[in-house]
């Protein structure tokens, strides 16, 4: 796996990964910056919530449970002083799907935290990671009208 950050002005970067997808990344304007493109340690959230919402969805699909939507809310906590590292991370999962079986959304989430979710295992060397989830049945939710 790789990734190139190219510097482009001020405190504006483009991150490119090895896939080929680009994302742009900046500072806030007391650090130089314009606002135009994300903070890298926002970076770092979206990837855990990205990496353990991916575990989570493929388990639960293996288990042959009818997975329609999974949404991860990801909020930190960071030390006063440098290096600014996360302290505290609540991760809240809102798996929805048809009958899901609530024994198996807690242990996909328990088996993407303890051995899948190579970011929140890396994250959980200097931060204490906490998990909150909601499982909602699609087939009792009203559905939307257009």
């Amino acid at each position: 796996m790789k990734a190139r950050v190219k510097f482009v002005d001020g405190m504006t970067f483009v991150g490119e990964s090895g896939s080929g997808h680009a994302v742009v990344m900046d500072g806030a304007p007391e650090y130089g910056g314009r606002n135009i493109g994300i903070r890298p340690m926002e970076m770092l959230l979206i990837g855990l919530g990205g990496c353990t919402a991916f575990d989570v969805v493929q388990i639960l699909r293996k288990g042959r449970e009818d997975v329609t939507d999974c949404e991860v809310e990801v909020s930190a906590e960071r030390a006063e002083t440098d290096p600014k590292v996360f302290t505290r991370i609540h991760i809240d999962y809102r798996v929805s799907g048809r009958n899901l079986a609530p024994a198996k959304v807690e242990r996909a989430i328990q088996l993407s935290k303890e051995k899948y979710c190579s970011a929140s295992i890396m994250l959980g060397a200097t931060a204490a990671i906490t998990h909150s989830w909601t499982a909602v049945d699609a087939a009792a939710a009203p559905e939307a009208v257009g």
